[in-house]
């Protein structure tokens, strides 16, 4: 579980593919702190996990699911990602809830400065619009951020110069790929929704029942 806070910017010391899957090396600095192998990263957004680790750099394997479903495919030695270790019983709770767990991809299709904050905007999929609200909570490449605007294919949100200057926001232009996970409440109460709609509840009350009760 993470808070969408990013803790620093990382580097890609190295990219190892396979068939369908690859394995990241990564190099940081305060993450180190107190790895483990077995800890949770989130990696420009992506949950993963440490399987080994050595002076300033950490390995981690991404599967072909994680791949297909977000932009860790595109990375590259030397390409820059945000880091968040998973956060602690005692640690504050400063963004939202963060799985980790990447829903789909966006694409920035402009970014504009207003005084002293920067807008972006980001165009996505229909399946991701639907969860997608005004003043909502979003995550952007693993950065807890709130909803500004909402049209019909895409969102904006208004950053400060801060939180753009300690991520990768500050390498990001019109056309780059994303990684977007939508507040995870929102997809909790929409299935619950739709299963309460679609259950088939059959009643007691019958005709007898009634009677005998005195209606």
């Amino acid at each position: 579980m993470f808070t969408g806070i990013v803790e620093e910017i990382g580097k890609i010391q190295n990219v190892k593919k396979n068939v369908k899957s690859s394995v990241l090396t990564i190099e940081g600095n305060k993450i180190f702190e107190d790895i483990n192998i077995g800890d949770s990263i989130s990696v420009n957004g992506v949950c993963l996990t440490v399987t080994t680790f050595s002076n300033n750099t950490f390995t981690a394997d991404v599967m072909n699911e994680t791949i297909s479903r977000s932009s860790l495919g595109q990375l590259k030695n030397g390409s820059s990602v945000n880091l968040e270790r998973a956060i602690s019983a005692n640690g504050r709770f400063g963004g939202h809830i963060v799985s980790g767990h990447i829903d789909g991809i966006g694409k920035i299709i402009k970014i504009e400065k207003d005084d002293n904050s920067i807008w972006y905007t980001i165009a996505v999929k229909g399946n991701l619009m639907k969860y997608i609200v005004e003043k909502g909570s979003i995550a952007i490449d693993g950065i807890s951020l709130t909803i500004a605007k909402v049209a019909v294919n895409d969102f904006s949100i208004s950053i400060i110069p801060h939180t753009v200057q300690e991520t990768i926001l500050s390498h990001r232009s019109v056309g780059d790929i994303v990684n977007i996970e939508n507040d995870v409440i929102g997809k909790y109460v929409e299935k619950l929704i739709t299963c309460e709609k679609n259950k088939k509840v059959e009643s007691n009350i019958t005709m007898d029942f009634l009677i005998k009760n005195g209606f």
